[in-house]
């Protein structure tokens, strides 16, 4: 594996640990590799509230600095419905359970691959 690759992975797990450390439901995380130049990795996770969204996303981006990568953008916060972290080689959705299922973003990256959401 090449070293920008063991960087996102290291990133992506950084990333998993921080939403099951904010007690995320149902994180998932997509290795879209070579789907889009955009990023390596998307995850997804819901809050149980705006609260907890929040707090999600914020606990995604210190965990992102403690590896020295610094958010390329942040949107959503102040709302707290669905937030977006871009970390650059993974992007991290946390949304509310209704927003969540009423956009599927999974399903854009899973359809035809084996793994339909």
């Amino acid at each position: 594996m090449s070293e920008p690759a063991v960087q996102a992975q290291s990133l992506c797990d950084r990333v998993v640990t921080a939403l099951d450390d904010l007690k995320a439901v149902d994180p998932r995380v997509i290795d879209v590799c070579g789907r889009t130049p955009i990023t390596d990795f998307m995850a997804f996770a819901t809050g149980n509230s705006r609260r907890h969204v929040r707090s999600i996303a914020e606990a995604v981006v210190d965990a992102a600095r403690e590896q020295g990568q610094r958010p390329a953008g942040i949107e959503g916060l102040d709302d707290s419905e669905w937030v977006l972290v871009d970390l650059g080689d993974v992007v991290v959705h946390v949304m509310l359970e209704d927003v969540r299922d009423f956009y599927r973003l999974e399903r854009i990256w899973t359809v035809g691959d084996g793994q339909e959401a």
